[in-house]
């Protein structure tokens, strides 16, 4: 039937911690530069004017799982189960959808919302919204060939 979620495994603190991290950092950046976490943007547009803290932002989203792997804790990484071709495409209609949704679920999700931002909470219904329709075909009607 596809991937079931391991309840047996549950982590509530690691989860609520996260969670807290995340708002924290959302927080963090809006307070000490004013703008939005929004990766899509950070990472997709860079200015002259704005590159002095763009790149330690983008190098700290990749570090921090290397210096959580590098102290011992294991890093959950599954191999994708499709081709390199369609990880690719996918990567491209995400990209895409970010820039048509102006924001990603991040700048939305976490930081708009936040802020109580009707364009956020639209943005964001219509990314669950298909998300959950995406989910819904490729399981029950198969033509995703995950």
């Amino acid at each position: 039937m596809g991937r079931e979620i391991d309840m047996t495994n549950f982590t509530p603190i690691a989860s609520l911690l996260g969670g807290a991290l995340i708002g924290l950092a959302a927080a963090w950046m809006w307070i000490t530069v004013g703008r939005v976490a929004g990766i899509s943007a950070i990472v997709g547009v860079v200015s002259r004017a704005e590159i002095d803290w763009r790149i330690p932002f983008t190098i700290g989203l990749i570090a921090a799982p290397l210096m959580l792997a590098g102290a011992g804790m294991p890093l959950a990484w599954e191999t994708p189960p499709i081709g390199w071709g369609l990880l690719i495409v996918g990567g491209l209609l995400v990209g895409f959808g970010t820039r048509l949704g102006s924001g990603c679920t991040s700048g939305h999700g976490v930081c708009g919302m936040a802020r109580l931002s009707p364009r956020s909470i639209v943005a964001t219904l219509v990314f669950m919204l298909t998300a959950a329709i995406v989910v819904y075909v490729q399981r029950h009607v198969g033509g995703l060939g995950l």
